[in-house]
């Protein structure tokens, strides 16, 4: 395989009918893959699928699958093997954000957000490994962190927390995926113009009490340029890891933020 050609490899993106996921999608059929679309909703999962199919000519099957239940992960990895044969690349991408200070956080919201991120990630990847393991030629776990899966910010505790503990998972399966030839890396983007961030902003500026020109500002304040990072910027880490040829590249955190929390 030609390193960033992804001819003949399976990929299932969660949380890929719209922004970053949904670039990744793109960018990988775009490289070779057959890519597998998901959504909380069948319908919005197989529009999307048909819209890349017909934009790359790549083969795509749509698939509605909530993270919050595992029977539906199950069911996503089953008809992606049904359908195409195997499972060669994981995206861990599905995602929301809430946004409270920490004494108004209430354990529901906290509790959504962890499963969605943490427990959502740890079970997509467990079953893919299953799979992956069970094919007998490796595979590539990625994940979709944050730059806030190494720092903080007010108001975040639950996305903090979540994407610190996609650190520690990332590693592990880096360890346990090592002898099967399965390799695990984290993207750790920036602030990206996403639905999720045009969402966060104005969220920001009636918590915090300030306009949203200054919530922009106060996000981009520690870049190198005063950009956003783009959801083209985060696809083609995406690529990158998903083509790495050898399994030197494991178990690391790749922060793609125009220099925001530089390591």
């Amino acid at each position: 395989m030609s390193f960033m050609n992804l001819e003949n490899k399976v990929a299932i993106i969660t949380g890929s009918t719209m922004g970053i996921g949904r670039a990744i999608a793109e960018k990988l059929a775009a490289s070779g893959a057959k890519v597998v679309v998901t959504g909380r909703k069948q319908e919005d999962a197989q529009k999307a699928a048909q819209e890349i199919a017909a934009e790359t000519g790549a083969e795509a099957l749509g698939c509605g699958l909530n993270v919050l239940y595992e029977d539906q992960i199950k069911q996503c990895v089953a008809d992606t093997v049904k359908t195409f044969g195997k499972v060669d690349i994981l995206i861990n991408n599905a995602g929301i954000q809430t946004i409270h200070p920490i004494v108004e956080f209430n354990t529901e919201d906290f509790t959504k957000l962890l499963n969605i991120h943490l427990t959502g990630g740890f079970i997509a990847a467990r079953e893919c490994m299953k799979q992956m393991i069970k094919q007998g030629t490796g595979g590539k776990i990625i994940t979709v962190g944050s730059t806030h899966s190494v720092c903080a910010s007010p108001n975040k505790a639950a996305y903090v927390a979540a994407k610190h503990g996609l650190v520690g998972l990332n590693k592990s399966i880096a360890v346990e995926g090592g002898d099967h030839n399965i390799t695990a890396n984290l993207i750790c983007p920036g602030f990206v113009w996403s639905h999720l961030v045009e969402k966060q902003i104005p969220e920001r500026a009636a918590v915090e009490g300030i306009s949203e020109e200054e919530v922009k500002k106060s996000m981009l304040k520690n870049t190198v340029d005063n950009e956003f990072s783009s959801q083209e910027d985060v696809a083609n880490v995406a690529l990158f890891f998903a083509s790495f040829e050898t399994n030197a590249l494991t178990g690391q955190s790749l922060i793609v933020s125009h220099g925001w929390n530089m390591q």
